[in-house]
């Protein structure tokens, strides 16, 4: 039995002010030309299907295409809200859609909606078990001791009461201790939302949300398919993909990915802004459609740069330079003697603080003249 692992779609999503919809379009198209290239029986989303829980209404319009286009197919999808997502908005008409194909996990109420697809090996059992946080689950086992994420999702586990001896697939939002986030990832403080890999041991594979970064946890079988798009710089040197999940007798479990290529990549350039305007540096490169992050290494600050360099890379989302000035220490420390000092010889030690060396005497007549002048018009 196929399925295909999706997540974090992040439907509605703007990086640096950018709205992503017109790539997310794009790359739902993708998928499902991976699907009707693979005829998986079904489709798992594990959560974060929104950016926001309160959706803008071209998100909400792009899910609901893509839903409909996967049920069109004859397709079991089944899809789960993640800390991203609002469970009593994902799961509005769930019941209703549920004739079409597409089974919505309800808000958590202590117990976990479960669905059975056969085939020549026998039943397959899906599990569904949206973000939950220790209070989500601590309020249905009042007797339990639930003081960790791990102590949370143990005890939903446990109240599934999976029967080993069949195969079984958990979906499930979660961060799994010793996989690595990315920079556009919530991050809780101390990594308090960790949940132990064991926790998942009665599942033969585990669909895993959260994480943007395509990767297993502790098995090859425990598994974060990542984000369809880039959604950060951090991701820039990944590869994205789309998880296909192959279920054979008990035990026999196969796992592959089909590359995604989306519309813009997001890339970084570095370089002088003479090498990053040069034609033979850009020319024949798919750089003037991505999203670019530009740093420069020029020593001085190239005047309106921004909006020059957009002339060549239209979508330049974030510009920075890598200079002596940039690289010097930003902060000041208070000396003995700070109080002492004239405002100039403050503004000087200021200066060369933020820019790795002292004003020049230019600068410095210019400094004392401005400071005298603001002064005597105060008298």
């Amino acid at each position: 039995m196929k399925f295909i692992h999706l997540s974090d779609l992040h439907l509605g999503k703007r990086v640096n002010e950018y709205s992503m919809l017109e790539d997310q379009q794009y790359i739902l198209k993708e998928i499902i030309r991976i699907v009707e290239d693979e005829q998986p029986q079904g489709v798992l989303i594990a959560g974060d299907v929104y950016d926001k829980s309160v959706p803008t209404a071209e998100a909400v319009a792009l899910l609901d295409d893509f839903l409909v286009q996967l049920s069109r197919r004859g397709l079991q999808v089944y899809l789960i809200s993640g800390n991203h997502d609002s469970p009593e908005r994902m799961a509005f008409g769930g019941r209703l859609m549920e004739q079409s194909g597409i089974h919505i996990a309800p808000v958590y109420n202590g117990t976990a909606a479960v669905y059975t697809l056969v085939d020549e090996y026998g039943p397959v059992h899906i599990y569904l078990l949206p973000f939950v946080k220790p209070a989500h689950v601590r309020r249905y086992f009042p007797d339990q001791e639930i003081a960790s994420y791990t102590d949370a999702v143990t005890t939903a586990i446990q109240a599934m009461e999976v029967d080993w001896r069949e195969r079984n697939i958990l979906v499930t939002h979660q961060f799994v201790t010793g996989a690595t986030r990315c920079d556009s990832e919530e991050v809780s403080v101390g990594g308090t939302d960790q949940v132990d890999v064991s926790a998942f041991d009665p599942f033969d594979y585990v669909a895993l949300g959260h994480l943007h970064g395509p990767q297993t946890v502790g098995r090859e079988t425990v598994r974060y398919c990542g984000t369809p798009l880039k959604y950060s710089f951090s991701e820039a040197g990944h590869h994205k993909s789309v998880t296909v999940v192959e279920l054979g007798e008990k035990g026999n479990v196969a796992v592959r990915t089909v590359p995604l290529t989306p519309l813009r990549d997001l890339v970084e350039l570095r370089g002088s802004y003479e090498q990053l305007t040069l034609r033979d540096f850009y020319q024949g490169t798919r750089y003037p459609q991505d999203y670019v992050h530009i740093t420069l290494t020029d020593e001085e600050d190239i005047p309106d740069g921004m909006a020059k360099l957009r002339i060549i890379y239209p979508h330049l989302m974030k510009l920075d330079y890598d200079n002596c000035r940039t690289r010097a220490e930003h902060s000041i420390e208070m000396e003995e003697d700070q109080e002492k000092k004239s405002p100039l010889e403050l503004l000087d030690q200021f200066y060369a603080l933020q820019n790795g060396q002292p004003m020049g005497e230019e600068q410095r007549t210019f400094a004392q003249k401005l400071m005298e002048s603001i002064w005597e018009g105060e008298r």
